[in-house]
This record gives C-alpha cells, structure tokens and sequence, in this order.
C-alpha cells in the first residue's frame, strides 16, 4: 500500500510539472504564424464576402485522431478553444482534457488511499483536481485582458497621433503593432494581417471584438464603424474615447479601494475554515478524522461547504460594482 501510494505521489509530481511545461510555454515563431492564420480562418464565419481559405489548414482540438472525433461532436471543446486563444496560450483542448483527466483521476486515488470510507472526499478531491488546469488557464486570460484593457488607452491615443500625423488607421494598426508590448500588439497584428489578407475593416474589427470580449473595445469597435459610415473627425472621435476609458479606470479604482474591506473578509471567511482543518490535522490528527469518517461529520462538512460557498458568493456580487 505504501509503495502505490508513492507511485501515485511520484507520477502526481509528474504530471504537474509536465503541465506547468505545457501551459506555460510560450509560443515560438511558427505558433504565432500559426495563431495569425487560424485568427484569418475563424474570421470567415464574420465575413460577407467570400474567402478562398482552402490552403488553410483547419484547426485540429486533439492531435490525437480518436479524441479529435469525439470532441468535434461537442459544443464545449470550441468554447474551450477560445479561452485558450484568450489565454494567448498555445494547447490543444485536447491536451488540456487529458490533463485535467490525468490529474482528476490521480487526485482521487490518492484521496481515496488516505480516507479510504471518505469516498466522498475523493470525489470531491478528483473533481477539484481536474478544474485546476481549467483554473490555470481561466487566471492567465483574466491576467491577460486586464494587462490589455490596462494599455488600451495607450493603443487609442497612438492610433489618434498616427491619424493627426497623416498616416491611415490601418497604418496606425500597424504601428500599434510594432511599437507596443503584448497583447495589444499581438490582438493588432492580427486585426492589421485579417484585412490585408482580405477581410474588410468592418469584419477584422468584428473579430477583435469577439477575440477580446472587453467592453471597452466593444466601444471602440462602435465607434469606429458608425464614424465610418457618418463621417466626422476620426482623431477627435478617438481622443474622447481615450478620454472616456481613462475616467473609468479612474472611477473603477476608487469603487476598488472602497470594496477592500469586503473583499478581504470574503478571503478570510472562505480560508479560515480551511486552515483550520489542516492544522488540526497536523496537531490532532485523530481527533479531526472523526468528522470524514462518522457519518453526522460528513454531513455536517456538505453542509458547511454549501453554506460557505453560498456566502462567498453573495459577498462577491455585493462587493462586485461594475463600472
């Protein structure tokens, strides 16, 4: 029993470091060439006209055939894609399924080992351990969009000057491009290759809205497609929008400093609980394994849990003031 429950632990350690590797490597050249040429083969779902992309090769969600054909018949593998594309990280949702597989099947075993009439715990355990991919992957795209909604601002002021200075607003996305940091450049560059490779403005903008669901870009995109049909002063347009952004950042960070307090008791709330129950387990382990295994104890942990989630969640969307 001792020596499976270290062949788990070991292959455990394994696999999270072989998904580290995999989630945080960073894409090479052919990644991004690649990344620019599936952006250009999802814009044609936008477009109103009619794209020859036939050359393109099509966007495989396993490099595994049999898992390729099973995911294709879901919705979920599509939507996973596009948080990962969101993420700007380059893996399959395939991969990203066995992994979350692998590591929720490992969890529960091992779980299972140490409480073994704790069924419950390892489900629970197994559950937890296979949405950590997901939730890495979900804190990277989080971390993402805020470093872009953070620089946004900067690209609409860049684009104003390229305007004022003579230059047109597909060079202005160029320049974007070329002279700020990722993900902006990153999201511009393929807006910029989309409508040179043959999309017109109106669907490569479309597209960088459904790539970065952020309402200030959503805003942007509004903008810029009703002055596009009206006329009007494009420079002026996008220093008032600048303007606008940046008033709400502000706005955002007071409502932010305001809701600290509640937000660190949420924190404390949700974590005391769970603190306390591994120290207890490290002074008096006997004494806490009657609440796993004695059936009042179990539940009276489900109780708990659902009430502390329920909390969490109620404090959140009261300390949660969008702006």
């Amino acid at each position: 029993m001792q020596l499976l429950l270290a062949a788990l632990v070991f292959l455990i350690i394994i696999l999270i470091f072989a998904g580290i590797y995999v989630l945080a490597k960073e894409p090479g050249e052919g990644d991004i060439i690649r990344s620019r040429l599936e952006a250009i083969e999802k814009g044609a779902q936008y477009s109103t006209h009619a794209l020859d992309l036939g050359l393109i090769r099509d966007e495989m969600l396993s490099s595994i055939p049999a898992l390729n054909k099973m995911l294709v018949r879901w919705l979920w593998p599509a939507r996973m894609r596009n948080l990962i594309s969101q993420a700007g990280m380059q893996v399959r949702p395939g991969m990203l399924t066995l992994l979350s597989a692998v590591i929720g099947l490992a969890t529960f075993e091992v779980t299972a080992i140490l409480y073994g009439k704790g069924w419950w715990l390892a489900v629970i355990a197994g559950v937890l351990g296979a949405f950590l991919p997901l939730i890495f992957v979900a804190i990277k795209r989080a971390r993402r969009m805020a470093a872009f909604e953070k620089e946004f601002p900067e690209v609409i002021e860049l684009l104003s000057r390229s305007v004022r200075a003579g230059h047109s607003f597909t060079s202005g996305m160029e320049i974007v491009a070329t002279d700020l940091p990722a993900p902006v450049s990153t999201e511009f560059r393929i807006t910029f290759d989309e409508q040179r490779f043959g999309l017109s403005l109106r669907d490569a903008l479309t597209n960088l809205c459904a790539r970065v669901p952020l309402v200030d870009v959503r805003l942007f995109v509004i903008a810029l497609l009703v002055q596009k049909e009206t006329g009007g002063n494009l420079a002026e347009l996008l220093d008032n929008l600048a303007r606008v952004i940046r008033e709400r950042f502000k706005i955002a960070g007071e409502v932010r400093v305001r809701t600290a307090q509640g937000r660190l008791t949420a924190a404390i709330l949700v974590a005391l609980p769970i603190f306390m129950i591994l120290v207890l387990q490290v002074i008096n382990p006997n004494y806490i394994d009657l609440l796993f295994t004695d059936r009042l104890g179990q539940i009276m942990i489900i109780t708990a849990a659902v009430m502390q989630t329920l909390g969490a969640i109620i404090i959140w969307r009261i300390v949660k003031i969008k702006v």
